[in-house]
């Protein structure tokens, strides 16, 4: 009883310390105390967010600093250990990872609608359209308007314009921030869940340094994180997977291209050439 009242008067200090708090209920699917604990600890950040689940009603109540966190960001962290919610569906291999008796029932196996209505306001939530900022102004959907970035930003390390590579950087950080994961397709959702901080990480690095050398080591890996998440969106037109031998510092370094003739990022115009098509997405 007496380590019970010091955990919670311990639990009660951490959430004490969260400034500009927000609370908010969700359900959280799980079973057991050990679900408990995983999930607790998933979503509980030090001076950012606390998170208290019940594992009989399944409600978890979230406190978080709106300054530095959202709910979603939290619930992205929870599914990423294997528990789904209502808005975020945890990877299968995760899931499938998990002890025997914290494989809940999953209940939460088909992403939220497209245009479901807001439970804030009843009215209904208009899909968003991302603008690609090239030189047709193209419209297009979330998925193809990250690969389009990337196509744009590939081409700029082509070119060997680290200004340019900067700022095709900044709009694709731009574009994978207004993705709505709950609007993928389930294997779209799960490959996203695993790569998309990676994503956005080598991202920023690229967007926040003009040095050429940086912006190519981060354009390496990711690289590797684009190729696994268009080979489960089905593009319309084939996607070369090209290998230069020379690149990170010479074990090899991939990347993607609309294009079968080769125009290597990594060199630009000292080796444009170098390199070969290893692999056609279709």
């Amino acid at each position: 009883m007496m380590v019970s009242i010091m955990a919670l008067s311990m639990t009660s200090a951490f959430g004490q310390k969260i400034k500009n708090a927000t609370t908010e209920t969700v359900k959280i699917y799980g079973n057991c105390g050990m679900c408990e604990k995983t999930i607790e600890n998933a979503g509980t950040s030090k001076k950012i967010a606390l998170v208290h689940w019940d594992k009989n009603t399944k409600m978890a109540k979230i406190t978080f600093d709106a300054t530095k966190t959202n709910k979603d960001e939290i619930l992205k962290k929870i599914a990423l250990a294997g528990y789904d919610s209502d808005s975020f569906l945890a990877p299968d291999d995760v899931y499938n990872d998990l002890h025997g008796c914290c494989q809940y029932d999953r209940e939460a196996n088909i992403p939220v609608e497209e245009n479901a209505a807001n439970p804030v306001n009843n009215q209904v939530v208009e899909e968003v359209e991302v603008i690609v900022s090239d030189e047709n102004w193209i419209v297009l959907e979330p998925m193809e308007a990250i690969f389009e970035t990337y196509f744009n930003l590939k081409d700029a390390l082509v070119a060997s314009d680290a200004n340019a590579t900067s700022a095709k950087a900044k709009e694709l950080t731009n574009v994978l921030n207004v993705v709505k994961m709950q609007e993928l397709k389930i294997d779209v959702h799960t490959v996203w869940m695993k790569v998309m901080n990676d994503l956005k990480l080598d991202t920023h690095k690229i967007a926040t340094t003009n040095d050429i050398e940086k912006q190519r080591n981060s354009f390496s890996t990711l690289s590797e994180n684009m190729y696994q998440l268009m080979q489960v969106v089905k593009a319309e037109t084939p996607i070369y997977v090209q290998h230069c031998p020379m690149a990170n510092d010479g074990k090899g370094a991939n990347w993607l291209s609309k294009e079968n003739n080769v125009k290597n990022p990594y060199y630009g115009s000292k080796m444009m050439s170098c390199g070969k098509t290893i692999e056609t997405i279709k």
